[in-house]
């Protein structure tokens, strides 16, 4: 089955066009002070930062190849996280981007986006380990605090959050730009660490294998070996390694007893 690489991922090489397409534009003086200063963003409650990533995961959901309600991929999906639409206080939604990119990733509106290529490498417990990291990135607040990096980076965006405290429809380039940062959102090895830590209680507290989470580690230490700047490389070049995240959760299931 062929399969298309993840659309804002491609955007990275058509920046300098999206940029022109801005080059023209002129804003009025408090427009320009506001996108100087990139305050407006820090000021966004979480209810708009969650609806900004609302409008981003949208225009992401309408730009790729999202597997449909009968499709192999969502019904396994659905199996394994059906339970999970409500979990620890939050609301969340999953889909299966159909992409060659081996990743996942969540939204600071609870939207978790799984990559087909990752699911054909992973077990079901390996893939419950995984997504329960993402979603451990949205209860400890990750998600939000990545999507205001992204705002506070974008001088348009931060001179029209200045004139409102509502929240503004962007346009379709700004929801690409944001879908990028979104996927390719960098977090510190400590929320790294914490978000590892969450999928372990998770795997725990609903009776899953959490051994699996190491072995998903495992995995993607192995697939990293491909060499630097291959995909896998890339999207752990920000986390913890593998093998040592590996091995954290075979001491932590040792000490619990949930492994001899």
């Amino acid at each position: 089955m062929k399969r298309t690489a993840i659309v804002v991922v491609a955007s990275l090489l058509l920046a300098p066009a999206v940029q022109a397409q801005f080059g023209g534009l002129k804003l009025n003086s408090k427009l320009e002070q506001a996108g100087k200063d990139m305050v407006g963003a820090a000021s966004l409650s979480d209810a708009q930062v969650q609806d900004y990533a609302k409008q981003s995961v949208k225009w992401m959901d309408e730009h790729n190849a999202v597997a449909g309600s009968t499709d192999p991929y969502t019904i396994r999906l659905n199996k394994l996280f059906g339970n999970h639409a409500d979990e620890d206080g939050m609301k969340l939604n999953y889909k299966v981007y159909k992409v060659k990119d081996i990743n996942a990733f969540a939204c600071a509106d609870g939207s978790v986006r799984v990559f087909s290529s990752l699911m054909d490498i992973m077990t079901d417990d390996e893939l419950l380990g995984i997504i329960g990291h993402e979603i451990g990135h949205v209860k400890n607040s990750d998600t939000k605090d990545a999507m205001r990096s992204a705002l506070k980076r974008s001088a348009i965006k931060n001179a029209a959050v200045s004139q409102s405290n509502t929240v503004s429809q962007l346009a379709s380039s700004e929801l690409g730009a944001l879908g990028e940062s979104i996927i390719n959102a960098s977090y510190s090895r400590k929320q790294e660490s914490e978000a590892d830590e969450y999928s372990y209680n998770f795997m725990k507290k609903h009776s899953y294998n959490v051994l699996a989470l190491a072995s998903a580690f495992e995995k993607l230490a192995k697939l990293s070996e491909g060499g630097k700047g291959s995909s896998v490389d890339k999207l752990l070049a920000s986390h913890p390694d593998s093998e040592k995240r590996a091995k954290a959760v075979h001491e932590r299931a040792k000490k619990d007893g949930l492994e001899k």
